[in-house]
């Protein structure tokens, strides 16, 4: 054998052993890839299909807007944007000067009021002595006309004095039953009632704790725990009943709402847990929460102008539902969330409901 026939034995065995190689390479490649794409095809059917995420979430409030229930000057405002402040916190000053005037006035008014009927009360009296005399005076009356009409068939006693005497005793039934229609009137003023429970006295007494109410409300307070936001009151402005002088957003009791696809939405349900996270921390930090409802209706269909989709030119676009997540209290007080944060949620559909996080507003 010659060398170089030697030398292509040599080239053709090694070239055949290079494709096997390949070949066993490409079918353990293979094998690998299959596994894998097998796996992953198990996982996300058995694992990651009960999850639904989306990153269309934001943080919102049940924000508190604090009105003026009367009208008046403001005098102070103790608070600006961004302040923290607790329940009861006086927020507003207004002049009190009316107000205190109304009250002296009203209390006032309760006094005479009780007086009167305190009169009421001694008229009653009064005229029950009065209603014995005009009896009295009757029965007088009764009389002497009776002797004058006895004498007048005689003729000892004139027509004139005779028609005197008649006069005089009708007069007397008059005055008396005058009288006993001054009571009747008098008494109705008192029926079934002391002087506490007298309507007068309670009308009074009514219009002073009403002017003492207007007195508290001066005094502007914080009805919740928050932080102020879109502060628009300013010392010596005049303030009317029901104008919105500031916002109060509370923060430790802030929920999500996550914007989920509708095909997203077959196995969610009120209780089931959820994981999120903030742009602001990101992915270090944790919230764990509970689906607390969904909402009535896609985003669209409460938009201000709703598509029409009874128009020829209809595209059919996927629907985003509400859904709203309560946050674990302690987590967001260890991490504070503000009001329109960017979020992303991840509700576990395989976990068993169970009552979303009740919130309190006030500590008491």
């Amino acid at each position: 054998m010659s060398k170089m026939e030697t030398v292509d034995i040599d080239t053709t065995q090694a070239a055949t052993l290079s494709r096997s190689k390949r070949k066993k390479a490409f079918a353990i490649l293979g094998t690998v890839v299959a596994t894998a794409a097998t796996g992953y095809a198990a996982y996300s059917h058995f694992y990651l299909s009960r999850f639904v995420t989306t990153d269309n979430a934001y943080v919102g409030a049940e924000t508190a807007q604090v009105t003026p229930a009367i009208a008046g000057i403001v005098r102070e405002v103790r608070v600006n944007d961004t302040q923290s402040v607790k329940a009861g916190d006086v927020l507003v000053a207004l002049d009190d000067v009316d107000a205190r005037l109304a009250l002296d006035q009203s209390e006032a008014e309760l006094g005479r009021a009780i007086r009167r009927v305190r009169g009421y009360v001694a008229t009653d009296h009064s005229l029950a002595a009065q209603i014995e005399q005009r009896a009295s005076d009757v029965s007088r009356a009764k009389i002497d006309l009776q002797r004058r009409e006895a004498l007048a068939k005689s003729g000892s006693v004139s027509g004139d004095e005779l028609t005197k005497a008649r006069n005089a005793y009708e007069s007397a039934v008059a005055n008396y039953w005058a009288t006993i229609g001054s009571k009747d009137a008098n008494a109705a003023l008192i029926a079934d009632a002391s002087e506490e429970t007298n309507p007068e006295v309670a009308l009074a007494r009514a219009k002073r704790d009403q002017a003492k109410v207007n007195l508290e409300r001066t005094v502007i307070r914080a009805p919740i725990d928050g932080v102020i936001v879109k502060r628009s009151v300013q010392v010596g402005q005049q303030v009317q009943a029901g104008v919105t002088l500031l916002q109060l957003v509370p923060i430790a009791s802030v929920h999500v709402d996550a914007n989920f696809k509708e095909v997203q939405l077959d196995q969610v349900r009120i209780g089931q847990p959820v994981e999120l996270e903030s742009d602001l921390y990101g992915s270090h930090v944790k919230y764990h929460g509970v689906v607390a409802g969904l909402s009535g209706g896609t985003g669209s269909a409460f938009a201000t102008i709703p598509a029409q989709n009874a128009t020829g030119n209809w595209i059919k676009v996927v629907q985003r539902v509400p859904v709203r997540i309560d946050i674990d209290p302690v987590e967001l007080e260890n991490h504070p969330l503000q009001v329109g944060l960017s979020m992303t949620a991840t509700i576990d559909t395989r976990g068993e409901t169970r009552a979303p996080v009740e919130v309190s507003f006030n500590d008491d």
